[in-house]
């Protein structure tokens, strides 16, 4: 770790303090980002691995992302680089709830890696089954919910549910914990997934969610404010910021070449890893439900398509002319600029109104 070296020397004690090395990963993981997201997206295009947009039941969605075929894709490699070189930097890799996160980027990173890879290498394959990658994701939401269960026992908060804005009542749900955790996980993972179908439009709503938990996970590490704002006191979880901030940095890195339009897609690779991330941030900070309304975009993305599913298995008929939701307004003929900038703007709303209910 770059930080404890520094720290160590009298007159560079500021490495010690949480903002500054978060300013310190968000720029590290942005500047690697950066330069290895270039070198990428030329290697990606010298091995012609690239996004066929053919792999789709719709006529309609063929014909709007003719354009798009053959972009590179895979980029949640570049992203899961710079925030695991970031991280090794500035933050203390001895802290438990950095270890976690950086064991859920790796699975999920290698479990998305899996699926692009089969997309791209198998002819008119769609990837991994949904039962397959239901499986993996199900695991690892397993395996977190029984570390944080054990972890957690210590607390007098341990299993019990947080509601934002309401500061006296907290349901404790027990053992039923370590079910919801891998509920939530799965449920993020996928929903952040399910977003990702517009230049920009994921990981722009990835990026506002980050800066959100960047902010949420300092106060929750802090006595003071904890205490002041009558949320849970996660000892060690400052460190979280430091995480996020990495996240948001390879993010917005990554997000130069992602904006439309874009030379590359983040693939399974990127978009599960981050769904995951940061639905594990918001259980460490014991902040799950508030997460529900700063990643509204995602929660929204992924309700639609279980509404239209459902829906349509009953009646035989459509609510959306298309889902996930972003898909309904292209169908209506909203630019594909238009519905990304929208759809960011609310999500920064809806992060703004978060941070308000601590």
């Amino acid at each position: 770790m770059l930080f404890s070296w520094l720290s160590s020397i009298n007159s560079l004690e500021i490495f010690k303090y949480i903002s500054f090395r978060s300013c310190l990963a968000a720029f590290t993981a942005f500047l690697i980002s950066i330069f290895f997201g270039h070198w990428f997206i030329k290697r990606l295009r010298i091995l012609k691995i690239g996004e066929d947009t053919t792999k789709t039941d719709s006529e309609e969605l063929k014909r709007m992302h003719f354009d798009k075929k053959n972009t590179p894709t895979m980029g949640g490699i570049v992203v899961n680089v710079s925030i695991l070189i970031s991280v090794l930097f500035w933050c203390n890799i001895y802290n438990e709830y950095v270890l976690l996160l950086m064991f859920t980027l790796i699975w999920f990173g290698v479990l998305g890696f899996m699926d692009d890879y089969i997309k791209l290498t198998q002819k008119n394959a769609a990837g991994l089954s949904g039962v397959s990658k239901l499986l993996f994701q199900s695991a690892l939401g397993l395996i977190l919910g029984l570390v944080l269960y054990f972890h957690f026992s210590k607390f007098t908060w341990g299993t019990q549910l947080v509601i934002p804005f309401v500061k006296d009542f907290r349901p404790d749900i027990g053992p039923f914990y370590i079910l919801a955790v891998g509920f939530f996980i799965v449920g993020m993972s996928n929903a952040v997934n399910l977003t990702d179908g517009l230049d920009g439009l994921a990981i722009g709503c990835s990026i506002i969610a980050g800066i959100a938990f960047t902010v949420i996970a300092y106060a929750s590490g802090r006595v003071d404010f904890s205490d002041y704002l009558r949320i849970p006191y996660v000892p060690g979880s400052g460190e979280l910021s430091v995480f996020c901030a990495a996240l948001v940095g390879g993010s917005l890195g990554f997000l130069w070449y992602n904006c439309f339009p874009a030379q590359i897609f983040m693939g399974d690779t990127g978009s599960l890893t981050l769904g995951g991330m940061l639905g594990l941030v918001a259980l460490i900070v014991k902040q799950e439900l508030l997460m529900v309304i700063i990643g509204g975009i995602f929660v929204t993305e992924a309700v639609s398509v279980l509404v239209q599913k459902f829906f349509y298995k009953m009646t035989k008929r459509r609510v959306f002319r298309c889902a996930p939701l972003h898909h309904h307004f292209q169908f209506k003929g909203w630019p594909e600029t238009k519905i990304t900038l929208r759809f960011c703007i609310i999500a920064a709303m809806l992060a703004v109104f978060g941070l308000v209910l601590l």
